[in-house]
């Protein structure tokens, strides 16, 4: 009897054994989870201590429910979803009308309706007092790490009221409908909204920077004056938001370079003629519209008086360059949050990337970078809180451009080594990486490139004496508490005596007061690891302030640990 023949059953066997190793060859493992769904607040403990101590401890529950909200998926993906369907600009109807529409996908509406009913345009106006500005500060820092671009109308919204203030006639009509808690996206007049956005027109081709330089004219149509009605004649080489309900414009009247209100739509509910030209074509900041216009006899009301254009709009750019500081610290925390979580969760050679030693280097420096930026940006927030005291009022005048400077540069290298971080993963457009890395120059260049933020900074010490040395009060209150820090504060204070070529070195200068600052405030306030690290890694010489050259001897897991959020 013959043995039967296996041979057949046994090649078929092999190859269904071969076709299911092929399946499975694409298990997905050493990969982190999502960061999503977790809180912002509750996750960041430098955010929560910050808030506590500049004053805005009242607001830890209402913050912690939105720093819930912002970490939501849901709402995370918004932010995705307004930066891949970028605005798309009408010129006409179907008709043939013109109409200067600005289309945005519902995900940017969701964005604008969730900052707006949540006050980050008006609170500290509508709800002043003790902590005002650094809870609306903590609520932005949150809601900008979940889509930055389309925070620049909630801005300058934000920032035009000072201004405003200045007429009140103007006021008493606008600021109602300014800080209301709603938001109206629709094209029509602003006498038919109760809400309403404003936006900004200073930049001009052949000036830029150079506001003084505009050639935009403005015609009375009376008497002219404060709160007189003209017609703007001229091209604004950009226009943020173009569908905010009304501008700040500068623009060149009989007296002198003037600041006018200039609405969308007439009282009459006509058309007010002014054009939107195109729109920019921006490497980020997309899912918000940036346009460029032509003002053809658009009606405008002066604010202010008359030849003091920039003394009265410089209150909206005060404010909006704080915006920038806490923007681009947003920025740093989210970037830092990613790599961060990514190196907790991911091995390579044998142990997971957050415990060797020289990515903890690099980790803990970003960290350290975004606990410093968020630092001094809490810290200028209180001297906002408290302009009665003059102290307060000289620091903040310095503390902002000096802050709006050195935060707002230091984040594109921070937000790609985040990216390096994470690899190759970390330039993909399904991760957040990539938006923040173009996003992240925009804040430096916006409302005054670096040196136009180091030249106010030295104006300020030629109008105003006296705010280096209340600047200076504020940073020698850490001094005694480390040798490094004192021997580099004292030798700033020394560069300060000398006037020659100052101009040359305002740079270096202006580093210098920013990093004495945040030192300070990390030796009183934070960790002994944090503090310990900032000057040995920031204060003194050890071959550069790139990141990942923190020397040894500084507790970088101690840093990390303080600054990863736990999301499994």
């Amino acid at each position: 009897m013959n043995a039967p023949d296996t041979s057949a059953r046994n090649h078929a066997d092999a190859q269904n054994g071969y076709d299911r190793f092929l399946a499975s060859t694409h298990e997905v493992r050493n990969q982190p989870p999502a960061l999503e769904n977790y809180n912002l607040f509750d996750q960041d403990r430098a955010l929560q201590e910050s808030v506590s101590r500049e004053g805005a401890d009242w607001a830890r529950d209402d913050l912690a429910a939105y720093g819930a909200v912002t970490g939501r998926s849901d709402i995370i993906e918004l932010g995705f979803l307004a930066n891949e369907n970028k605005p798309v600009f009408h010129t006409h109807d179907r008709f043939g009308h013109r109409q200067d529409l600005v289309t945005f996908h519902p995900a940017y509406h969701q964005l604008m309706d969730m900052a707006l009913t949540n006050g980050l345009h008006s609170s500290p106006w509508t709800d002043p007092g003790a902590g005002a500005h650094v809870a609306r500060a903590a609520r932005y820092y949150m809601h900008s790490q979940v889509e930055a671009a389309h925070c620049c109308p909630v801005t300058m919204t934000f920032a035009a009221m000072p201004s405003i203030n200045k007429q009140p006639e103007l006021a008493k009509i606008w600021a109602p409908k300014i800080t209301a808690r709603s938001y109206d996206p629709r094209n029509v007049p602003a006498e038919q909204k109760t809400a309403v956005t404003i936006g900004m027109a200073m930049t001009e081709k052949q000036g830029g920077s150079d506001v003084r330089a505009n050639s935009t004219r403005a015609f009375p149509l009376g008497s002219g004056g404060p709160g007189e009605a003209y017609e703007l004649v001229g091209h604004k080489w950009f226009v943020s938001a173009p569908m905010c309900d009304a501008f700040l414009v500068l623009a060149q009247a009989p007296g002198g370079l003037s600041c006018f209100l200039m609405p969308r739509w007439r009282p009459d509910g006509s058309k007010n003629p002014w054009q939107i030209q195109r729109l920019k074509n921006k490497m980020g900041n997309v899912a918000n519209a940036s346009s460029e216009a032509e003002l053809r006899g658009a009606l405008a009301w002066m604010v202010g008086e008359e030849g003091r254009g920039v003394p009265t709009i410089i209150e909206m750019v005060a404010m909006t360059r704080f915006d920038c500081m806490i923007g681009s610290s947003a920025g740093m925390r989210q970037a830092a949050a990613q790599a961060l979580h990514h190196c907790r969760h991911r091995e390579a050679f044998g142990a997971r990337l957050d415990q060797q030693p020289l990515m903890q280097n690099v980790l803990a420096d970003l960290a350290l970078e975004s606990e410093a930026a968020l630092a001094m940006t809490m810290r200028v927030a209180r001297a906002l809180d408290n302009q009665d005291d003059d102290q307060e009022r000289l620091f903040t005048r310095l503390a902002t451009p000096v802050g709006k400077y050195w935060i707002c540069k230091r984040t594109p290298n921070h937000a790609y080594e985040a990216m390096e971080c994470i690899g190759g993963s970390g330039v993909m457009e399904d991760c957040i990486m990539p938006r923040l890395l173009r996003e992240s120059p925009v804040n430096a260049i916006w409302e005054g490139s670096g040196n136009v933020q180091c030249l106010d900074t030295l104006r300020a010490l030629q109008k105003s004496p006296d705010s280096l040395d209340a600047f200076f009060a504020e940073v020698a209150q850490a001094r005694g508490s480390d040798n490094r820090f004192d021997r580099f504060l004292a030798r700033l204070q020394s560069d300060f005596g000398r006037t020659d070529d100052i101009q040359f070195r305002a740079r270096n200068l202006v580093d210098r007061l920013a990093l004495a600052l945040q030192g300070s405030l990390l030796l009183r306030h934070s960790t002994p690891a944090v503090a310990d690290a900032f000057c040995a890694g920031r204060l003194e010489s050890h071959g550069g302030l790139n990141i990942g050259n923190l020397p040894s001897g500084v507790d970088a897991a101690a840093i990390i640990e303080r600054a990863t959020p736990v999301v499994d």
